[in-house]
Parts: C-alpha cells; sequence; structure tokens
C-alpha cells in the first residue's frame, strides 16, 4: 500500500509529460503531412543531363 503514495504522483507527472510533449509535437506542425515522405521516396531524384530539349526536339526524337 505504501507504493501507491510513490506510483500516483509518478504516474501523473508522467501524464503531464507526455500531454506536453504531444502538444508540443502538434503544435510545431509535426503531423501536418503525413503522405508526403511516403512520396519522396517513389520520387525520381535523377536530372537529366545537358539541356531540356524543347518541344519540336521532343517530337522529333520520337521519329527519328
Amino acid at each position: 500500500m505504501e507504493s501507491v503514495w510513490l506510483l500516483v504522483p509518478v504516474s501523473v507527472i508522467l501524464v503531464f509529460g507526455i500531454a506536453a510533449v504531444f502538444w508540443w509535437s502538434v503544435r510545431s506542425g509535426q503531423f501536418d503531412d503525413l503522405e508526403g515522405p511516403g512520396f519522396k521516396v517513389l520520387m525520381d531524384d535523377d536530372l537529366p543531363k545537358g539541356p531540356a530539349p524543347g518541344p519540336g526536339e521532343q517530337a522529333d526524337q520520337r521519329k527519328g
């Protein structure tokens, strides 16, 4: 029974600590974009080498 006098205040402090961290994370924007990082994995980061072809050049390359 004596351990209750220690465990109840410790658990209350722990709950307030977790609530404060959760409140900070929501206010700082940690949960704003949940899907973006998943799509960034699929995006191609390689840039084409050389100048970008114009619209007419792209069509000519397909014909020839």
